[in-house]
Parts: C-alpha cells; sequence; structure tokens
C-alpha cells in the first residue's frame, strides 16, 4: 500500500528552557510543548485517531527516542529521511498527555541547530511540525482520516502556514515502507527500473516492472 507524505501545521506554542551546569559550561536550550495532536480536525483537513497516533509514537519513542536517533532539521526536506549534515535538534522526551503530543528537544551545537539557536535568541516566531507517511480515507466534510502513521520526524519551521503550502508540493509523491522498516519513494524506484532497459524481450521487462510496482502499491 501507498503512502503519503504528510506535513502538518506548526505548533508554535512551545517553551524555551536554558540549563546550565556551571559558569565554564555553555548552556544547553531545550525545546518544549505541543508536537503533534489528535482528535481534532487541523488546518490541512486532516484528523489523527489517538489510538493510531499513540501506537505510533510508542514506536518512535523506543526505535528513535531511546536510541538517541530521534533527530529533526530546520523546515521540512522533500523525503522522509533525516540529513545527518542537516540536524538542528534532537527529541529527548515526548510525552502523551490527552490529544496532544508534548514534546522536549536538545537544540544540537552543529550548524543547524547554531542556526534554530540564534532564531530563538532574536526573537524569531518558530513552529514544531511533524512530518510522518500515512494514508488517507476521505470522510464527509472533505476531510481525511490519517491511518497507518508513520512518524518520520518532528522539524523546525518558521512560518506556521508553510505546512500547508509544502505539504501540497511533496504529498504528490507516494512512498511504500520496505520490510526494514526504511522509506523507498515507489515512482522514483519504478523510473530507476525503466532507466535500464534491455536490449531484448523489452515487452517482458516492462511488463515485469509494471506489475512489481503495482505489486508495491497494493502491499498493506
Amino acid at each position: 500500500m501507498a503512502y503519503k507524505l504528510l506535513i502538518e501545521e506548526a505548533n508554535q506554542d512551545l517553551e524555551f528552557i536554558k540549563e546550565e551546569k556551571n559558569l565554564n559550561e555553555p548552556a544547553t536550550l531545550y525545546i518544549k510543548g505541543p508536537y503533534m495532536k489528535c482528535e481534532t480536525v487541523n488546518k490541512n483537513m486532516r484528523i489523527y485517531t489517538k489510538e493510531d497516533m499513540y501506537r505510533e509514537v510508542d514506536r518512535y519513542i523506543k526505535e528513535m527516542v531511546n536510541t538517541k536517533r530521534a533527530l529533526g532539521e530546520i523546515e521540512h526536506p522533500q523525503t522522509p529521511e533525516v540529513s545527518l549534515d542537516r540536524a538542528a535538534h534532537l527529541i529527548v522526551s515526548l510525552e502523551k498527555v490527552g490529544n496532544e503530543i508534548i514534546g522536549k528537544s536538545k537544540v544540537l551545537t552543529t550548524p543547524m541547530g547554531n542556526i534554530a539557536r540564534c532564531l530563538i535568541s532574536d526573537g524569531a516566531s518558530i513552529g514544531m511540525s511533524s512530518r510522518a507517511l500515512g494514508r488517507l480515507t476521505m470522510e464527509s466534510g472533505n476531510v481525511n482520516r490519517v491511518n497507518d502513521m508513520r512518524l518520520c520526524a518532528v522539524d523546525i519551521v518558521s512560518d506556521p502556514s508553510a505546512g500547508s503550502f509544502v505539504g501540497a508540493i511533496l504529498e504528490s509523491k507516494q512512498y511504500i515502507i520496505t520490510p526494514d522498516g526504511k522509506y523507498a519513494e515507489a515512482y522514483e524506484v519504478f523510473e530507476s527500473a525503466l532507466s535500464s532497459l534491455p536490449r531484448k524481450d523489452v515487452q517482458s521487462y516492462l511488463t515485469e516492472q509494471i506489475q512489481r510496482f503495482l505489486g508495491q502499491l497494493g502491499k498493506k
């Protein structure tokens, strides 16, 4: 089954915390606040169920937060993967509180983390916006219910309205989740196969690749 890359509205009700160990070491900057919301229709006309989001958050905590791999970038990239050279913060905790997921992140000392730190210090308005894969089911009132959510990252964004704009571009793509949990863009995989057509039995090769592509889209 194909998955859409979902970019959600930025949550801006954030708290910035500086923690100092001693006067000889630089303070550590943390961001804390609501990172995701469920059971309510958001500005992108999507709704996440508490059951589905809670299940996915539990997986993300176990696999990513607890292993110190829950990195996020500045602004949303065009893929589900997180680029290490663009990492700006590390999620250190996620807490399920009613219909919100409250997160806490350590701002990194990477180049992108320093940009985030300067933006915060200079009073710029920033937000935290989730980046996830999921399947959409249209319901009444043009509302899409998100199923099988797969959280990729939570990114720092500058414009709370950017989620809808970026999402309109990125969500034209479809992705599959491979058995090892990695993401593969279905169309790019298919196009890559077509870029190396054999000299013989072209029709058979094309038929095989089309069937494989359709089979990937049909997997759950």
